[in-house]
C-alpha cells in the first residue's frame, strides 16, 4: 500500500522563487535576488520560480499582473540568472502545484496556519484577510515538496514557511508512507536591512523604492528624494542613523565605508552624499541595466518554454507518488 520513497540523488537541488507583485528594487536585490542566484555555482541543480499564484493575494489588476511576469523575466536574466545552468519556470503554468495544495491542505491542521507569522503581519499592513492569504503557507509548502528540493535558502522572515513544509512533508509520510522529501531550511547569511527613501524598510506596500531597472530620472528622484535630518550642509553628521549612508556601504568595501563615514562626521553634505550614491549605483547596476535594455520578450519565452517544460516533467513525478500515495491511482 506504500509507495516507493523518492529515488536518493547524490544531486544537491535548491528552489526559491519570486513574487511578480511590481517593479524589482534595489532592496530585491540586495535581500533575495543576488543571495539565490549565487546558488548556480553551489548546487547541482537550481529552480527559480514565478510565483504568479501567490501574488494574487495581493495583485488584482490583471494587465499590471502580466506586465510584472513579463518584466520579473528579463529582470532575472539581467541580474545574472544563465538558463545553462538552472531552470526558471512558471508556477501558474505547473497545475501540480494547486493539486499538491488541496491535498495539503487536507492533512493541515487550522492551528499550524494561525501561527502563521506572516498572515498575521500582512493583515497588520492592510492587505485583505482571505482564505487564500491565510492558506499561503499551504501553497509555498507544495511549491517546495513538488521538486524532492533539498533545500530552500530562505531569509528569516520566511524560514517559518519552510518549518511549514517540513511538518507537512512528515505528517503526509506518516498518514500515507514515505512519499515526500523533507526538505532543510538555508538561511541566508544576513545582510543589512535596506532602507528606502523614507528610512523604513524597502518595500513596494510603502512607495519607497528605488527601482533596479527604471529610467535614469526615476532613479535619480528616488535617490536625491531620499529624506534625511535638518542638520546644515556642513554640520557634522551620525552616519549610522542617515539612510543615504546605509545604501552606501551596499556598494563599498569595509574601508571605504569608514573613510565615508569620516567624511560624515567632518560635515559631508547630505547633498553631495546622495550624488556619489547616485554614481555608485549607476556604476554597479551599469552593466546589467544595458543587459536589460537590450533583452526581449522572446529572450524570455524560449527560456521559460525549457523552463515550464522540465518543471512540468519533475512534479509529475512527484504527484504520480502522491496520488498513489492517498488513493487517487
Amino acid at each position: 500500500m506504500c509507495p516507493s520513497s523518492p529515488p536518493a540523488s547524490p544531486r544537491l537541488r535548491v528552489l526559491s522563487g519570486i513574487q511578480p507583485s511590481g517593479q524589482l528594487h534595489l532592496g530585491n536585490y540586495f535581500g533575495s535576488i543576488r543571495p539565490n542566484l549565487e546558488w548556480m555555482g553551489k548546487a547541482e541543480q537550481s529552480l527559480f520560480f514565478i510565483a504568479d499564484l501567490h501574488a494574487l493575494t495581493t495583485v488584482h489588476d490583471a494587465a499590471a499582473l502580466r506586465q510584472a511576469r513579463a518584466d520579473i523575466i528579463l529582470d532575472y536574466l539581467a541580474c545574472g540568472f544563465d538558463p545553462a545552468k538552472a531552470l526558471l519556470f512558471e508556477q501558474s503554468k505547473i497545475p501540480e502545484h494547486t493539486e499538491l495544495l488541496w491535498i495539503l491542505s487536507t492533512i493541515t491542521p487550522m492551528g499550524l496556519l494561525e501561527r502563521a507569522v506572516s498572515y498575521k503581519d500582512k493583515v497588520q499592513q492592510g492587505i485583505a484577510a482571505t482564505a487564500g492569504l491565510f492558506t499561503y503557507p499551504v501553497l509555498m509548502a507544495a511549491d517546495i515538496l513538488l521538486y524532492d528540493v533539498d533545500t530552500v535558502p530562505v531569509g528569516r522572515d520566511q524560514k517559518q514557511h519552510v518549518e511549514i513544509a517540513r511538518d507537512l512533508a512528515l505528517k503526509f509520510n506518516n498518514a500515507f508512507g514515505e512519499t515526500l522529501k523533507v526538505p532543510e531550511p538555508q538561511i541566508r547569511a544576513e545582510v543589512a536591512v535596506v532602507p528606502g527613501t523614507d528610512g523604513r524598510k524597502m518595500s513596494k506596500s510603502y512607495g519607497n523604492v528605488i527601482p533596479l531597472f527604471g529610467d535614469e530620472k526615476a532613479v535619480t528622484k528616488a535617490i536625491m528624494g531620499i529624506q534625511t535630518d535638518s542638520r546644515g550642509a556642513k554640520d557634522p553628521k551620525d552616519p549610522d542613523t542617515c539612510p543615504v549612508f546605509q545604501l552606501h556601504r551596499l556598494f563599498r568595501s569595509k574601508g571605504e565605508a569608514e573613510a565615508l563615514s569620516g567624511e560624515y562626521r567632518k560635515g559631508l553634505s547630505y547633498a553631495e552624499a546622495k550624488k556619489r550614491l547616485l554614481a555608485a549605483y549607476m556604476g554597479f547596476f551599469g552593466a546589467m541595466r544595458a543587459h536589460r535594455s537590450s533583452l526581449r520578450a522572446a529572450d524570455a519565452a524560449e527560456v521559460l518554454r525549457h523552463g515550464n517544460e522540465r518543471a512540468h516533467e519533475l512534479a509529475a513525478k512527484t504527484m504520480q507518488r502522491v496520488r498513489k500515495a492517498v488513493g487517487l491511482l
